[in-house]
């Protein structure tokens, strides 16, 4: 199966079709919906054959259906019907999930994603948990978002953000029991030093990811 999977992020989108060498991409941003997403990406993917969809999206996933608007995206998402817009079949995953399936290399791994905010998810035995941490109470009345994400870049500087990471790494490696942990997103690259048990992860895992989510164990 040729599987053309769309990676959504709060600054752009990136998309890549199975036999496909070079990821083509568009800007995102506070006004994109899904509309306009999908109108984008069939434009992107001109030229490409394809027969399903995969979906990264930076927001909350339950049986394949959008539960809430995307914080840093336009509106429309929620009950958008991705199959009739794509005319093939569709698999909807969060984006950090996605990219934490596409990492995945056995044991209990807790994927981390510091990008524009903070993705999460947890694989045990390529059974996939999304989780929504990002907005969890933290300290001093902030999120573990406010500290880990792009806002904790521009607010405590990057030395005081590499020490909240490597913080908040630890809790929850060892509130979750993680084997090891992976740190994704585009901000991950920032990091000095990686926490222990952690690894790097890369963007591009999520493209490995989106395919791995049609073989049968990962769905």
């Amino acid at each position: 199966m040729r599987v053309l999977v769309v990676d959504v992020g709060g600054t752009s989108v990136k998309i890549l079709a199975s036999g496909q060498r070079t990821v083509r991409k568009f800007r995102s941003g506070l006004e994109l919906t899904a509309e306009q997403m999908v109108t984008a990406v069939v434009n992107a993917a001109k030229g490409w054959k394809y027969d399903a969809v995969s979906i990264g999206y930076p927001g909350p996933i339950s049986r394949g259906m959008v539960l809430a608007e995307p914080k840093h995206l336009g509106a429309g998402w929620v009950g958008f019907d991705f199959e009739k817009a794509f005319r093939c079949p569709v698999k909807l995953i969060n984006d950090a999930a996605m990219q934490a399936l596409g990492s995945y290399e056995g044991g209990r791994m807790l994927f981390l994603g510091l990008g524009t905010g903070l993705g999460s998810a947890l694989i045990t035995d390529y059974v996939i948990m999304p989780m929504e941490l990002a907005h969890l109470p933290y300290k001093k009345g902030k999120t573990f978002e406010d500290f880990v994400g792009r806002r904790g870049i521009e607010r405590l500087g990057k030395k005081k953000w590499r020490r909240a990471v490597d913080d908040v790494v630890t809790r929850l490696k060892a509130a979750l029991v993680a084997d090891y942990v992976v740190l994704g997103g585009g901000n991950a690259k920032k990091l000095r030093q990686l926490p222990g048990d952690a690894r790097l992860g890369d963007n591009a895992h999520a493209f490995i990811g989106g395919q791995r989510l049609w073989k049968e164990r990962s769905t």
